[in-house]
């Protein structure tokens, strides 16, 4: 599950690390905001219990999308980089990963550390939100797998246009819609199935309720070994409903038409219309 987004300033600039006295200084032409980072229990679980079915879900859903692209693909949310790497394999246009959690940037910088050189050089991981990374007209294709349900409203008013900036003019976005709501008091669980690494029992569930206008994502794990509990961990995060009709309202604020019904109810399919002059 990729989580809420956070903010920091960079783009197009180049960013030279200095290590002194055991501190990583930051140099840039921008500054850049320090965010109190997601996912930190999530990222040592997601590859381990969901990202195998869940690579399957991504060729699924986009998949032939992505074989279309002809200038580039955006991934936004990439997480562990389930999209990005489908991207590279499926295409052959240049790939923008935004993922500004650091905890869920490091598998996906590792994951590509171990492509080939000449896969690397069709892809930039960008450490921001899109909106800050600045991006305009690099892709004729953008993903949002996940994440959405997790952006507030202003949040999402804020993507937006900065999805309308990076796309050209006839360039599609598919957006995995976020759940149209519970009902008060409803709460529901799914549970991963559980993996054996070595000795030990890696589980974990995902547990939904409803609180006001926004639902409580609760997601507990746990290792185990020869039936003995060894450690549990808990991650909470919030998800804000909203229906596809108000989606598509939203972006059509943009500059977004709706496409013919996409081949799965889940992902909402737009087109972004001419940039106004």
């Amino acid at each position: 599950m990729a989580a809420t987004r956070s903010s920091g300033e960079c783009h197009r600039y180049r960013t030279r690390l200095v290590l002194l006295d055991m501190r990583t200084l930051v140099h840039t032409s921008r500054p850049v905001r320090v965010r109190q980072d997601d996912y930190v229990v999530s990222a040592e679980f997601y590859d381990v219990l969901q990202a195998e079915q869940d690579a399957v879900r991504v060729r699924r859903l986009y998949g032939r999308a992505v074989e279309s692209a002809r200038l580039g693909v955006l991934d936004v949310g990439a997480g562990t980089g389930r999209v990005t790497l489908m991207s590279l394999l499926a295409s052959q246009v240049d790939v923008h990963a935004i993922e500004p959690a650091h905890a869920m940037r490091t598998p996906l910088m590792t994951r590509l550390a171990s492509l080939s050189a000449e896969l690397r050089a069709r892809v930039t991981v960008h450490p921001t939100t899109l909106g800050e990374a600045g991006l305009r007209d690099v892709a004729d294709l953008a993903i949002c797998h996940n994440m959405i349900a997790c952006l507030s409203p202003s949040a999402r008013h804020v993507l937006w246009p900065a999805l309308a900036e990076a796309l050209v003019p006839g360039g599609s976005l598919l957006l995995q819609l976020p759940p149209s709501g519970l009902f008060p008091g409803e709460v529901t669980e799914r549970r991963f199935p559980e993996q054996q690494v070595g000795r030990h029992e890696y589980g974990g569930r995902m547990v939904l309720s409803a609180e006001g206008d926004r639902i409580r994502t609760r997601f507990d794990y746990w290792v185990r070994e020869s039936g003995l509990m060894l450690r549990e961990h808990t991650e909470t995060f919030w998800m804000w409903p909203a229906s596809r009709t108000e989606m598509i309202k939203d972006l059509e604020d943009h500059g977004f038409v709706p496409q013919p019904a996409w081949e799965d109810p889940a992902v909402l399919a737009m087109t972004l219309g001419p940039h106004p002059q």
